[in-house]
């Protein structure tokens, strides 16, 4: 999720950070509460809590890590690495997060799982796609996430999303034709529209990081602003566009799947979040040395991360309704109420924030270190 060895940007360290506490706090609940309510689409008549900050984490890593890209890029060049160096790097980095997917998926959610596409395949698969589109215009890349979002809908209604979804579950049969529609259309973070976010965050970072201070910032702050204005006009509008616009499986701001006004709206908001924060803090991190001193190993480390929190919570989960139960699944969202697994989320950052605060000072091997070693 991060690619260490770039410059630090303190924007970046910072709101990773905060996409790590929405991921922690989401899925303690979500997993061992339930979360989703009777709406439209595929989560009707799911339970849901309320209050839970959903749909901002995803697009955040997602984003970022093709801003962060884009920085790894730069240290690369400056380096005197050749073309093909960089190519091959960068391949190896994606392969490494996609073979790690798959072993995360059958490790942590169980074999039966595999193929559900989740974020670390879609940013494996982003960065062989990020590869070719550093070759690009920068305008030709923020077009083509664009037309990514826009033709997603339509791609949607050709496949009968809802079809492979169950209870707010997304259902496929091991067949090719099933698990290739996951990775493309229908999965948890397909490549329609997820693909999106890495290509606005390469595209956005030549704006947020060359060139022009004020330019820069206008321009990506106006961006944002569009790209809220058009998620609200689609939503005031729902009822009057054609399914060839609005996809299947929901209605508005829905993340499964994730639909137009979601993906404008969430990267609309996650870039005018960059602008901000760019300005605040970029450049004068010795006036900003209490947050980063938090946010800066949670982001360096933001892999390990997404790794731990699942297994931390998952496993137990597991055991105990094997113990419990005879069934593996059985405690699954119903283990305990949503109050208590929010203290729990709550333990586990500040648990983590010391563990990996250690993990630097000390040096210690990490996921992050592992891939440097193994792509690099």
């Amino acid at each position: 999720m991060s690619h260490a060895a770039a410059p630090r940007q303190a924007s970046i360290d910072v709101l990773r950070a905060v996409a790590i506490v929405l991921m922690v706090v989401v899925h303690f609940v979500e997993n061992l509460s339930g979360w989703y309510d009777g709406g439209s689409g595929p989560f009707e008549g799911v339970h849901r809590v309320w209050w839970l900050p959903t749909g901002f984490a995803a697009p955040i890593f997602a984003l970022l890590s093709g801003m962060s890209y884009r920085l790894w890029l730069g240290v690369q060049t400056q380096r005197g690495l050749s073309d093909e160096t960089i190519s091959k790097r960068t391949v190896r980095r994606g392969l490494f997060l996609i073979g790690l997917g798959f072993a995360f998926n059958v490790l942590v959610w169980l074999p039966e799982d595999i193929f559900n596409w989740d974020i670390l395949t879609l940013i494996g698969v982003g960065l062989l796609v990020l590869d070719v589109a550093r070759r690009m215009p920068d305008w030709v890349v923020g077009m083509a996430a664009v037309l990514i979002i826009f033709v997603s809908p339509a791609m949607r209604v050709a496949v009968d999303y809802t079809a492979y979804w169950q209870a707010g579950y997304f259902d496929y049969d091991f067949t090719l034709t099933d698990v290739l529609l996951g990775w493309l259309v229908v999965g948890y973070f397909p490549i329609f529209p997820w693909l999106a976010f890495p290509l606005l965050g390469h595209a956005f970072a030549a704006w947020l990081f060359d060139g022009n201070r004020s330019g820069r910032l206008r321009h990506i702050a106006a961006s944002g602003v569009a790209g809220i204005a058009t998620a609200l006009a689609i939503t005031a509008t729902w009822d009057a566009l054609p399914a060839v616009l609005t996809g299947e499986g929901g209605r508005g701001w829905t993340m499964f799947p994730a639909s137009t006004a979601y993906c404008l709206g969430t990267a609309g908001t996650v870039t005018l979040m960059v602008a901000i924060l760019h300005q605040l803090l970029d450049g004068r991190r010795d006036d900003w040395g209490w947050l980063l001193d938090w946010a800066t190993p949670l982001s360096r480390h933001a892999l390990s991360m997404y790794l731990l929190h699942h297994v931390v919570h998952v496993w137990p989960l597991w055991v105990w309704g094997a113990v419990a139960t005879g069934e593996t699944t059985a405690l699954w969202q119903v283990a305990m109420p949503p109050a208590a697994s929010l203290v729990l989320a709550a333990g586990f950052l500040i648990g983590a924030a010391f563990f990996f605060h250690c993990v630097d000072r000390r040096r210690i091997p990490s996921t992050e270190s592992l891939m440097r070693w193994l792509c690099d």
